[in-house]
């Protein structure tokens, strides 16, 4: 006999959780639902308790159900701020591993992740992390494998960098349960591009450039790998250029015609927004911080960080706690 009951999904909400995430989820759900007429998808709002959870647009949602009461899920997705905390650290995390024991597929979207390791629910496995927060979850978590690509699922597990790729695997899960025809209806609803592929890799902005790192030369890509491999033993230019194959003058041009600066001024300013990461979103020493970066000193690295983002380390995490 057919089972005929509703796939089940939870979406457990932390305070300041990404909005467009939650919607991203539920509305090509919906879809689904209306293009068939039947109630293939169901959805649940969670919480740790009953209270009002407001997301990062300051706009409250009520759960629908509080984690240690809710039962019968067949996915439960958590969305979260990179900082968020448990508000029961001993039974939420337990709970997660209670769902996990009983088969529920887990997952993360966005900041998500940051729980859904801490609750040791990622240990070997691989979690796709979006890349403003990348630097701070290698520091916590670095037993952790990640990807560059917008989607990971890896058994039962499946973690989401951003808005636009939830609604991808969104598309992928209709796909799977109801077909393509489906699956590419959803889409045309919304106007939704072509599914994000599993392995597609996020995409991201090239300082002041108006160029996404994909779309670069490719001796300015490689130069771009070696950079970010090296953050914390910073490589010396002329080197970079020798690994490309270009002389140092030809490399400094075509770097900052790709680019819209110097090589030596992005590798810089990618060393201080990777110690921005760890300044917003984890709770490291700047001395730490610093030494992960290639500083020697606190004080070179606050001299610079102040002078790029206008604040020094320790003002602009304290305004971020306090917000």
């Amino acid at each position: 006999m057919t089972d005929t009951s509703p796939i089940q999904f939870g979406f457990l909400l932390f305070p300041g959780f990404p909005m467009a995430c939650m919607t991203s989820a539920i509305e090509p759900l919906r879809a689904a639902n209306e293009i068939t007429g039947r109630r293939i998808f169901a959805w649940r709002l969670i919480a740790e308790t009953r209270a009002t959870v407001r997301s990062s647009a300051e706009i409250g949602f009520e759960p629908d159900a509080t984690l240690q009461e809710v039962v019968g899920l067949d996915h439960l997705y958590l969305l979260s701020p990179p900082t968020a905390d448990y508000g029961d650290p001993r039974r939420s995390p337990a709970r997660l591993r209670w769902l996990d024991r009983t088969g529920v597929t887990l997952g993360a979207f966005s900041g998500g992740i940051f729980p859904l390791a801490r609750a040791g629910l990622m240990e070997g496995r691989t979690c796709s992390v979006h890349w403003c927060y990348e630097a701070a979850f290698k520091a916590r978590f670095p037993d952790v494998d990640t990807t560059e690509t917008v989607i990971c699922r890896d058994r039962r597990r499946a973690t989401v960098s951003g808005s636009g790729a939830v609604f991808g695997l969104m598309l992928r899960l209709i796909e799977e349960r109801l077909g393509r025809d489906c699956m590419t209806e959803v889409a045309c609803w919304f106007q939704h591009p072509v599914p994000h592929e599993e392995d597609m890799a996020q995409k991201t902005p090239v300082g002041r450039s108006d160029s996404l790192s994909e779309q670069l030369a490719a001796p300015v890509r490689r130069a771009i790998d070696l950079f970010s491999t090296h953050i914390e033993d910073p490589l010396r230019i002329p080197d970079v250029a020798e690994a490309v194959g270009l002389s140092n003058r030809h490399f400094e041009r075509l770097f900052k015609q790709e680019t819209g600066q110097s090589p030596l001024r992005y590798y810089h300013q990618l060393r201080l927004r990777k110690a921005r990461q760890r300044v917003l979103y984890s709770k490291d020493g700047l001395r730490d911080i610093a030494v992960s970066v290639g500083y020697l000193t606190t004080a070179t690295l606050a001299r610079h960080y102040t002078e790029m983002f206008g604040l020094c380390p320790r003002d602009e995490r304290r305004l971020a706690q306090a917000g």
